[in-house]
């Protein structure tokens, strides 16, 4: 039977990890342990929980106990299933939540480097992008655009942050992942076989059709911050400088967007997309 427990006393500590941990204070709340994140709406927490990842509680919306949410806590046991109506969940979280569906969940160890890049022959490699919005939007890409992993720089914002995982629709949870440990670690990718191409603007830089970069056996695509763009000693070190051809005087696109155009292009290696 599942847990409910209705919502009166806002100053539970079973609550804090909705209404006062922020999501550093909850990504380290269990060191040395991996810590907590938070799940938001029915699509996202159903993905982690496919994925594995172990959930401590609910908060829901009333409305959603019998409707979407009602699969998910059958999944998730006798953990305690918090609820109350919108405007309550507002005051507590200090935000509407999506679909009317938080879960806290407990993170995993993160693989290495290696493990996550030992099958692939594309990924993303992101450095230094500090939107979670942009982070999940280019996870949500990287999974459906042909990209096999993903690797971020320390300074990156977590995907597994409340909105990274949102924007992503629970991509993060499908696609393999993990932080590198120097900045961007274009040595590694080169020992493990891969050509690297720096999506960066330059008057060496080839199109993002180029034929001997489209038939690289193993590409890394290599995507820089927000504004400044990539390092320049980034782009010294990778193989290719890359540029997405524009018109009417545009000289660059969002982060994400150019992502979406770059995982198309250069996916389609070893996708039929």
């Amino acid at each position: 039977m599942p847990n409910i427990i209705e919502i009166t006393d806002f100053s539970s500590p079973q609550l804090d990890v909705y209404a006062r941990l922020s999501e550093v204070q909850l990504r380290r709340c269990c060191e040395p342990q991996p810590g907590l994140f938070i799940a938001e709406s029915p699509k996202v927490i159903e993905r982690a929980l496919d994925a594995g990842y172990e959930p401590v509680s609910l908060l829901l919306e009333h409305r959603h106990i019998s409707g979407e949410a009602g699969e998910i806590i059958a999944r998730c046991g006798e953990i305690p299933v918090f609820a109350a109506e919108s405007e309550v969940l507002v005051r507590l979280t200090g935000f509407q939540l999506t679909r009317g569906a938080l879960c806290a969940m407990r993170r995993s160890s993160l693989p290495s480097v290696e493990e996550v890049c030992r099958e692939a022959r594309r990924i993303a490699v992101l450095e230094n992008v500090v939107n979670p919005t942009n982070v999940g939007a280019i996870f949500r890409s990287a999974a459906a655009l042909g990209m096999e992993a993903v690797l971020l720089t320390p300074a990156c914002s977590d995907p597994l942050y409340r909105r990274a995982a949102r924007v992503s629709m629970g991509t993060v949870f499908q696609i393999p992942w993990t932080y590198m440990d120097d900045e961007p670690g274009i040595g590694i990718l080169k020992k493990m076989g891969f050509r690297t191409a720096a999506m960066a603007l330059s008057d060496n830089a080839v199109n993002i059709d180029d034929p001997q970069l489209m038939a690289e056996e193993k590409l890394a695509v290599v995507l820089g911050t927000e504004g400044d763009g990539l390092a320049a000693s980034t782009i010294a070190d990778c193989d290719y400088t890359v540029c997405i051809p524009m018109s009417h005087g545009v000289d660059s696109l969002n982060v994400a967007a150019a992502s979406a155009v770059a995982f198309w292009q250069l996916g389609r290696r070893d996708k039929n997309i």
